[in-house]
């Protein structure tokens, strides 16, 4: 992996460290593109502290941001997402073969309730 990709790959984690930018993600996800104050609607926080989240979600690409006269409309775009799951993946696989062993010891253990 070169020095551009890695970096755009902490950008992406860092940006998904983040509770508020996941829910952000999440009700784009849900609800399609939508305007700041839509999604600021859904948060305890003022706009220009949402407005600094969108900043860190759109700068790892995981926004993207388009004019609508005075609003700023924000859309999920889930492509840096994929690096993410491939990146999880043998992660994954390593929990799926750890579960699958302790089925098999679960699976020869007597049960306590047999006579």
């Amino acid at each position: 992996m070169n020095g551009t990709s890695a970096a755009a790959e902490d950008r992406v984690f860092a940006a998904l460290a983040n509770a508020t930018r996941r829910e952000v993600l999440r009700l784009l996800r849900d609800g399609g593109p939508q305007p700041v104050q839509a999604l600021a609607d859904h948060f305890a926080m003022r706009r220009p502290s949402l407005s600094e989240h969108l900043k860190v979600l759109k700068d790892a690409g995981l926004v993207s941001e388009q004019r609508s006269g005075r609003q700023r409309i924000y859309r999920l775009e889930a492509g840096p997402l994929a690096e993410v799951q491939d990146w999880l993946h043998p992660y994954e696989r390593f929990w799926r073969d750890r579960m699958k062993g302790l089925g098999a010891l679960l699976d020869r253990m007597p049960d306590d309730d047999r006579p």
